[in-house]
């Protein structure tokens, strides 16, 4: 069974800094593409970023451009996401996702998914 176990999630003022992770079970890790999605209270859950098997490529919502940067480690079957100069409309469950798909920020795309990570921001 597929597990994707993300953390590092918390409370941070606006302005600073968070990085999550997200560890994948499994051996097959580096033959997906990795997402990272958010979803605050009240709102459908939105695409954030993602990046390639090899972790050549990556793409992010125009909203987190600059701000965050998404990698990723197969050796550790890791993906993370860093997250600086946070704000609160950051503030929402952040949840990693894998897709066979090489390029889509699409939801419907992603087969697994972990069980999400708060990340608070207050002004």
């Amino acid at each position: 069974q597929v597990q994707l176990v993300e953390s590092g999630g918390g409370l941070v003022q606006a302005g600073g800094s968070l990085r999550l992770s997200c560890v994948a079970s499994g051996r097959t890790f580096s033959i997906y593409r990795m997402g990272w999605f958010r979803q605050a209270s009240g709102r459908e859950r939105e695409f954030v970023a993602a990046i390639s098997r090899s972790g050549g490529n990556t793409d992010y919502a125009d909203s987190v451009k600059g701000r965050f940067t998404i990698s990723r480690d197969n050796a550790k079957n890791t993906v993370y996401l860093q997250m600086n100069s946070l704000q609160p409309e950051d503030t929402a469950v952040y949840y990693c996702a894998r897709s066979l798909r090489i390029a889509t920020k699409r939801l419907d795309d992603y087969d697994y998914w972990g069980q999400g990570t708060q990340v608070t921001v207050s002004s």
